[in-house]
């Protein structure tokens, strides 16, 4: 009877053990919550509770697979521990008060197919270790205050799909490279400082659909195939504040910049 009671209470602790998750994804979701003042979130985390009844946390297979704390009153910077969610397939933190940088160890999320942090107040560079996330289909990080260029590496995503980084304070030029992004279907980067030639190649993306590039400073000439996406909003300010358009030639190959 003895040894029933026993087996009994290892199969217990066995089940006990399968049901919650690794120590180091229960530590990332902690020092998050930390980090963005849990205590005062909309919908708060008991971590006294089982993982798995945390508002806005997915889990499939005792693995975390995704946070969604959209418009949760999250207030802080993201702690680099988030890279320990080494399964997780959607993060959206949009709709909050975050700060500060993006960490590099967002590069860590090998599974990560979206990434959504618009409308905060993210700053500094995009990290390059962006360009690890091979298995991403959406990156939305609009309405921020993210600078400096975008790195080369985000070219190299060849399954995304939609890319908005519009409404941030992104300088430099859109690299040729752009046309590795052989998936991409939506394409937004109003509101920016960019600037330079916009490339032909970007021509090549056959799934692009929807392009805004608008509010730039972006000049030159453009091709004619940008005229058959669905929606196209390439109007440029600019040093002098002037509305300048890329208007799209049905006769040629290119396109010229004309003051409205």
């Amino acid at each position: 009877m003895k040894n029933i009671y026993t087996l009994f209470l290892v199969f217990l602790f066995s089940l006990v053990m399968k049901a919650e998750v690794s120590v180091a994804e229960k530590n990332a979701l902690v020092q998050l919550y930390n980090a963005t003042n849990g205590a005062n979130w909309t919908s708060k985390w008991d971590l006294k509770t089982p993982v798995s009844s945390w508002y806005g946390v997915k889990l499939q297979d005792d693995k975390v697979v995704a946070v969604q704390l959209q418009m949760n009153n999250l207030v802080g910077t993201l702690p680099s521990s988030i890279g320990d969610l080494k399964s997780l397939e959607v993060l959206n933190l949009s709709f909050n008060k975050l700060s500060g940088s993006i960490p590099a160890s967002i590069g860590e999320l090998s599974s990560l197919k979206t990434l959504s942090m618009f409308m905060n107040s993210l700053s500094g560079n995009l990290p390059s270790e962006i360009g690890k996330l091979s298995n991403l289909e959406t990156l939305s990080l609009y309405n921020n205050e993210i600078e400096g260029q975008i790195p080369s590496s985000l070219y190299s995503l060849k399954n995304l799909k939609v890319l908005y980084l519009n409404s941030n304070k992104l300088s430099g030029t859109l690299n040729a490279e752009i046309s590795n992004m052989v998936s991409l279907q939506q394409l937004s980067l109003f509101d920016n400082k960019m600037n330079g030639q916009v490339p032909f190649d970007i021509a090549k993306l056959n799934n692009l659909k929807e392009m805004n590039i608008s509010y730039n400073q972006f000049s030159g000439f453009v091709s004619k195939d940008l005229a058959k996406l669905d929606m196209l909003n390439m109007t440029m300010i600019n040093n002098k504040g002037v509305a300048q358009a890329l208007k799209v030639s049905t006769e040629r190959n290119t396109a010229i910049v004309s003051e409205e």
